[in-house]
């Protein structure tokens, strides 16, 4: 039988939901569990700093764990440069401080509660002050995919009829429809998150781990062994199929 693989959907600032996902992981498969994370680790929640604290702690202690980028990590990573950048591929008049992607909940989460009315390039320059060195180097880190066996692994997915190796960072990062309605196999497994669902779903061809921490709702953890699914609950494995 293959080794497992556990994967961990959008996080989004949700500190407790993490360490909660991380002990039902170890508890099935121990500490040297091969985890991917989905990306979003930052943002809508209250406390992106802690998640990306946290994960930098397990990276240093030699887990065996692969992080992917998300774009709200991107936002982020963009708005640390300087001059600091707003992602292009977001909708004419949202930018990372739009009430709907949390970016002012970041940097409350470093400290900064003074946002409206300042110039970017002011905030900007606090917020590189206030993210500890090794955050901004976690965040340049990021990986944008990740294969193993029959899985592949990215933040909101890929584009259909693109070979794996050559899908595009807008697209891994950022795609919605086309991929969500496109019913072909991939050559592989896509699991991802991104776009949010009521429950992380399988859809034969994809399986989407992203069920709403961001808002609140649980966070989604699923152990791999080939193409076989099982979320992690508080009760253990529970399959899922398509």
């Amino acid at each position: 039988m293959t080794a497992p693989v556990y994967a961990i959907g959008d996080i989004h600032g949700q500190i407790g939901m993490l360490d909660a996902a991380l002990a039902k992981i170890d508890a099935d498969g121990g500490a040297d569990a091969r985890v991917v994370f989905l990306g979003d680790y930052v943002d809508r929640g209250p406390d992106s700093r802690a998640v990306i604290g946290r994960l930098i702690e397990g990276r240093a202690a030699g887990r065996n764990w692969v992080f992917l980028k998300g774009n709200h990590d991107r936002m982020m990573e963009w708005f640390l440069r300087y001059p600091p950048c707003q992602d292009p591929h977001l909708l004419v008049g949202y930018h990372w401080f739009h009430d709907r992607l949390g970016g002012i909940e970041t940097l409350q989460s470093y400290g900064i509660d003074r946002i409206e009315g300042r110039r970017q390039t002011e905030l900007a320059a606090e917020f590189r002050a206030a993210v500890p060195p090794e955050h901004a180097e976690f965040m340049q880190s990021l990986r944008l995919s990740f294969a193993t066996g029959p899985l592949f692994f990215a933040h909101a997915g890929i584009r259909p009829g693109v070979p794996l190796n050559r899908q595009a960072e807008n697209d891994l990062l950022w795609i919605r429809q086309e991929f969500h309605i496109d019913p072909a196999d991939h050559g592989a497994l896509i699991v991802h998150g991104h776009t949010p669902v009521e429950r992380a779903t399988h859809y034969g061809n994809r399986i989407n781990l992203d069920s709403g921490a961001g808002y609140n709702y649980p966070l989604s953890t699923a152990v791999f062994q080939g193409r076989d699914c099982w979320l992690l609950t508080e009760t253990g494995r529970q399959p899922l199929v398509p």
